[in-house]
């Protein structure tokens, strides 16, 4: 799985200086990447920080997020350490957009969350290791430099999962009663700037 997403990270960046560079036809300057922070992560335990980068002639992007799991005010009192990788593909949903990274998408997503913690149960260390395959919707918007990015999604889950049920990058269902550990929902804002 780390080595999947390595790659992806590998050919994001690579596309940086594969892609032609054409003029820009807009009257306002279209910036193309964007380094975002999931607001308010640092209350759920972890510091997100993602890199966004669109792809030239379509309306399409790459978004790669990584998060450091324990940089942040721990809410379930468990001590958690590691990390979370996402990696999701977006498919802008409109063409009138005059700039490329904003309007509302699609976006496909596959996040892993590697991490120990203190378990409710018994106090004692533990791994939890939890894939998730998500499909979100959600809306970006630029203003000049500023992005704000808001989605909603779901999808399936596989792995060891942390006895909160919260994997610091999606959440699986313990809602109404009942638990479902394969699945998997996820919802956030990112704030950001352009260049």
């Amino acid at each position: 799985m780390k080595k999947v997403v390595l790659l992806l990270v590998i050919l994001l960046f690579a596309s940086n200086f594969i892609q032609a560079k054409e003029p820009v036809s807009y009257s306002e300057k279209d910036y193309r990447n964007s380094l975002k922070i999931t607001f308010l992560s640092w209350i759920s335990g972890s510091t997100k920080l993602s890199y966004e980068r669109s792809f030239s002639n379509i309306r399409q992007s790459g978004e790669f997020c990584t998060s450091l799991i324990g940089a942040g005010f721990d809410k379930y009192n468990n001590d958690p350490k590691g990390y979370t990788m996402r990696y999701g593909h977006k498919f802008f949903m409109n063409d009138i957009q005059k700039k490329s990274l904003m309007g509302f998408y699609l976006r496909p997503e596959v996040v892993y969350s590697h991490y120990t913690y203190n378990s409710q149960a018994d106090g004692l260390r533990t791994l939890s290791k939890e894939t998730a395959l998500l499909g979100t919707i959600g809306y970006q918007y630029v203003y000049k430099r500023f992005l704000a990015d808001f989605w909603v999604g779901g999808g399936y889950a596989f792995g060891t999962p942390a006895d909160t049920y919260y994997h610091h990058g999606f959440e699986l269902w313990h809602f109404f009663n009942s638990v479902n550990q394969n699945l998997a929902l996820s919802f956030s804002i990112r704030l950001g700037i352009c260049f």
